[in-house]
């Protein structure tokens, strides 16, 4: 029976389970934030939605093709190019990532209320990110180093 299941599903029972589970909570989750401003959500959706296709996709498109052409020197699709590329794109996304989650405190646009809820100041949280940043890029570069010296020693022996 497990076998049948898994040749017609294409995993195991406890994986569909899982998945049904994450649905219910997901579903549940929707009908609670629905009943309580069903107008705000649909014009959240839409208007991340428009933000996303209209602004964000062309301007990271482009970043993106710049990035690129800033690697030109290399061979289009050669190993090095592409693991100059993608150390670059990694701490970029993670670095703007953290930007859109913690933008009202970066940007001090919550202050008041973070500083009632916790009695913290938030006006650490631009210093913070930027130096998350800066660690991230430096960890990227040095991992890069290390990964062409490595195929250096390699190429050599």
């Amino acid at each position: 029976m497990r076998r049948l299941f898994r040749a017609v599903y294409g995993e195991s029972v406890l994986h569909l389970l899982v998945l049904l589970a994450s649905f219910a909570l997901c579903g549940y989750a929707i009908t609670r934030l629905l009943e309580r401003d069903a107008w705000g959500v649909a014009e959240w959706v839409v208007g991340s939605a428009l933000i996303h296709d209209v602004v964000l996709v062309p301007l990271y498109g482009g970043a993106d093709w710049l990035l690129h052409m800033a690697a030109r020197g290399r061979r289009p699709g050669s190993p090095a190019r592409i693991a100059l590329v993608n150390h670059i794109r990694v701490p970029t996304f993670i670095s703007l990532l953290l930007l859109l989650v913690y933008w009202p405190l970066i940007s001090h646009d919550a202050g008041a209320t973070y500083r009632n809820a916790t009695l913290l100041s938030p006006g650490v949280f631009l210093g913070r990110w930027l130096l998350i940043t800066a660690v991230l890029f430096a960890a990227s570069a040095l991992l890069l180093v290390f990964r062409r010296w490595r195929a250096a020693r390699g190429n050599r022996g």
